[in-house]
């Protein structure tokens, strides 16, 4: 077991503080307060320079090969460069995080508030890079490996959780929890974390939102059949029920009578004790949702309905992973503001960046899916169907729709970070950046579940 001081981290499972909230209402700039002058290369600081091995292979020219490419923008399937703007832009996004500084200022600084003292952690040891390729012609951002010291703290702890506090699943499962590689994938979507204890919280949520997927709609027994009253009884492990108290003995006893209700009320229990009340409360929103999304796709199989392409876009809006990059300022140490969080234009991101992850899940997916009992509602399977289009050019056209998700998300998050340049909007529109890419990393590199379809 690695020993995780030089992490920062408290004892194992120790519930990290609720960080100090900012009030709801829009705190009053200071006249010194720095601010970025322009979000002209926001994205580009976003991205540092990776380069991965084994480039993927030139696909057959199509729509998405096209795109305009701009010097913010890497090229499809290729490592981001860095330029000396956006090395600069980068230092500027750092003393925007820090604050204002000289004398009198410390009070000023907001960063300070959310993150905690840590001593400066040691260079991680470096990894091998992982084995994995990206789908071709995929537009995205390359990742550096997983600080493999984290990666393996938070992959024995959440193994010790799933074990021994929720008994998540009987020993023959073991191996699935295994491969799906949960450590490196939180690790690798939350950089910012200023603990183990703090990427814990979305591993927890995390493993528990799979547990419910897998046992209550699809690998593990799931059905959509009753699906609705399943889901409504584990939604308040989340949002808790409030009754008489003669009908709440029964209801605390259902919080432990089966394995995703017992996830969901750990992982939950352990998150509120570390967030804000904003913060518990905008992800029960989302997980609900979620939820819905859930019931959406459950209704279709029930009535063997494939929807137009677009329904189902408008289903995956919800049916998706929303819920994990909305928390990225808890499991950061810090909080956006619920006005900030609720701006229309925030919300925007949000949603794409949610939309555009989903479908990379539909991608590389693909291949799993079909062989899989019955018929999985995927992108490419509803536009082969809907648009008549063999599997191949169906899924190449997905290819293209995740790329303008994509693109879209990130000129959104420019700009938002133009228009509210205050240094919690930044810091959470860089961590929905980072989970959107470490989300792809993990999806390209975890060969256990997924490999890629021959249509190259």
């Amino acid at each position: 077991m690695p020993h995780s001081g030089p992490l920062g981290t408290s004892p194992p499972e120790q519930r990290p503080t609720s960080p100090t909230g900012l009030p709801d209402a829009p705190a009053p700039a200071a006249p010194d307060r720095q601010i970025t002058p322009t979000a002209r290369h926001f994205l580009a600081a976003l991205h540092p320079p990776v380069t991965i091995p084994g480039p993927p292979t030139q696909p057959p020219q199509t729509a998405a090969s096209a795109l305009p490419d701009t010097s913010e923008v890497a090229a499809v399937g290729s490592p981001v460069t860095a330029t000396p703007d956006a090395t600069a832009t980068g230092s500027a996004l750092q003393r925007i995080l820090r604050g204002p500084t000289g004398p009198g200022t410390t009070s000023l600084s907001v960063a300070s508030r959310f993150t905690p003292t840590l001593p400066d952690p040691p260079p991680p040891t470096p990894a091998e890079p992982a084995a994995g390729q990206a789908v071709p012609g995929l537009y995205y951002h390359p990742v550096p490996e997983p600080d493999p010291v984290r990666v393996e703290e938070v992959s024995r702890r959440i193994k010790a959780w799933a074990e021994e506090e929720v008994q998540l699943y009987p020993e023959e499962w073991e191996g699935q929890f295994d491969g799906f590689s949960v450590g490196r994938y939180m690790v690798a979507c939350h950089p910012d974390a200023p603990t183990v204890d703090h990427l814990m919280l979305a591993t927890r949520l995390m493993v528990a939102e799979n547990a419910v997927d897998d046992c209550y709609c699809e690998d593990h027994g799931g059905s959509p059949v009753g699906l609705g009253g399943r889901l409504l009884l584990a939604h308040t492990a989340l949002d808790h029920f409030h009754t008489t108290a003669q009908y709440t003995p029964e209801w605390r006893e259902s919080l432990t009578s089966d394995a995703p209700r017992r996830a969901y009320h750990s992982a939950m229990d352990y998150f509120v004790r570390a967030a804000t009340d904003s913060q518990a409360d905008r992800y029960r929103h989302d997980m609900a949702r979620l939820h819905m999304g859930y019931l959406a796709e459950a209704a279709w199989a029930q009535t063997d309905h494939v929807p137009q392409v677009w329904e189902y876009l408008a289903m995956r809006q919800f049916n998706n992973f929303r819920p994990c990059p909305t928390i990225t300022d808890t499991v950061g140490g810090y909080e956006l503001p619920a006005d900030l969080h609720a701006r229309p234009d925030m919300q925007r991101v949000i949603a794409l960046a949610g939309n555009a992850t989903t479908i990379v899940n539909d991608l590389y997916s693909y291949t799993k899916e079909l062989n899989s009992p019955g018929r999985h509602l995927n992108l490419p399977v509803v536009i082969a169907e809907r648009e008549q289009l063999s599997a191949r050019d169906a899924y190449l056209k997905a290819v293209e729709v995740h790329n303008e998700l994509q693109h879209a998300f990130e000129a959104a998050a420019a700009d938002l970070a133009e228009a509210c340049p205050l240094p919690p909007v930044l810091r959470f529109l860089k961590g929905v950046a980072a989970w959107v890419d470490g989300n792809h990393d993990w999806h390209r590199t975890n060969t256990y579940r997924y490999t890629l379809p021959d249509f190259w």
